[in-house]
C-alpha cells in the first residue's frame, strides 16, 4: 500500500505517465505509484544539488540506502515500500540498480560518441522502468520483457528529440557524435539551435530510428497479455503522437516543446483501456 506522499508525487506530476496508470487495479496502481515516487526522488537528488561531486555522492548513499531497504534495515519510508513492492511482485533488484546507474551516467556524460552508447543509456533510464512495470502488470509470455526493452528505448529516443533545445541550453547533446558527423552537423549548430538542411536531415534520421524501436516493440508485443499491458500501450500511443508532431513540424525542435494535452491523453487512455480490457482487442 502506498503512502499519501507517494500518491501525491504521482498526482502532482501529471506527466505523460499519469493517465496510463490511473485505470489499473488498486494494488497494481499503488505499486506503480511507489516505483514512480522512487524514480522522482532519485532524479530530485541530483537536480537539487548544484555541485557534480556531491550529486554523485548523494546517489551513492541513495543506492546504499536502497540496499538496506532490500535487506530490511532502512528507515526510509519510500524505499521500504519499494522493497516490499519488489518482493510482492518478484521484481529483480538489478533493475533498480540499473536505473540508478543510468542517472549516474547522466551526471558523468554530456556527449555520446555512438548509438551503442546512447542505447545503453536509454536502457538504463527507460527500459528498466518498463521491465519493472512488466512484473507489476503480470504476463504469461516472456516476450513481454523484450517489448518493455524496445518500448523504453523508443520512448527515451522520443524524449531526446523533444528536448534537444532544452538539453543544449544545459550544454548536453544526446544525439550521437557519429550521427552528427555523418550528416555534417557541428555541435555548435545544435547548441545554438540552428535549423539548417543538415540539421533537419539529422533529426529526420533520429525520428526514423525512434520509429524503428516502436516497430520492434510492436513486433514483440505479447498479444495474449494485452489486457494486462494496456498502460504500456497508452504510453506508446502518446509518445507516437509526440513523434508525429515533431515530424509534422519539419523537425522544429528548437522553437517549441511538443506535448499532448491532458484531455487528449485521457481520451487515449480510455480508448485503449476499453479496447484492451473490455473488447479484448489490440
Amino acid at each position: 500500500m502506498t503512502t499519501n506522499a507517494e500518491a501525491a508525487i504521482t498526482r502532482s506530476s501529471r506527466t505523460n505517465f499519469y493517465y496510463a496508470f490511473t485505470l489499473l487495479p488498486r494494488q497494481k496502481r499503488e505499486a506503480i505509484e511507489t516505483v514512480y515516487a522512487f524514480c522522482r526522488v532519485t532524479d530530485d537528488l541530483v537536480d537539487e544539488e548544484p555541485e557534480e561531486h556531491r550529486k554523485l555522492e548523494r546517489l551513492r548513499r541513495w543506492r546504499e540506502e536502497f540496499d538496506r531497504a532490500i535487506s530490511g534495515t532502512s528507515d526510509h519510508a519510500i524505499l521500504n515500500h519499494l522493497a516490499a513492492t519488489a518482493k510482492r511482485f518478484h521484481i529483480p533488484v538489478r533493475h533498480f540498480h540499473d536505473l540508478i546507474s543510468g542517472v549516474e551516467q547522466d551526471l558523468r556524460k554530456s556527449r555520446y560518441e555512438t548509438f551503442a552508447e546512447l542505447k545503453q543509456y536509454c536502457y538504463h533510464v527507460a527500459s528498466t522502468v518498463g521491465l519493472i512495470c512488466s512484473e507489476i502488470f503480470g504476463y504469461s509470455n516472456e516476450r513481454a520483457k523484450e517489448y518493455a526493452v524496445n518500448l523504453g528505448i523508443a520512448l527515451q529516443l522520443t524524449n531526446i528529440l523533444r528536448d534537444v533545445a532544452s538539453d543544449a541550453r544545459r550544454n548536453r547533446i544526446y544525439l550521437p557524435r557519429e550521427d552528427l558527423e555523418r550528416f555534417g552537423v557541428s555541435e555548435l549548430e545544435i547548441l545554438s539551435s540552428q535549423r539548417t538542411d543538415q540539421v533537419n536531415a539529422l533529426l529526420k534520421f533520429e525520428c526514423g530510428r525512434a520509429r524503428e524501436y516502436f516497430q520492434k516493440a510492436d513486433q514483440s508485443f505479447p498479444h495474449e497479455d494485452r489486457a494486462l499491458f494496456f498502460p504500456a500501450r497508452i504510453m506508446e500511443s502518446i509518445y507516437r503522437q509526440i513523434l508525429d508532431r515533431i515530424e509534422e513540424s519539419h523537425y522544429d525542435v528548437f522553437s517549441r516543446k511538443f506535448s499532448i494535452a491532458r484531455p487528449r491523453q485521457l481520451w487515449i487512455a480510455l480508448r485503449i483501456w476499453f479496447n484492451h480490457r473490455i473488447l479484448d482487442r489490440s
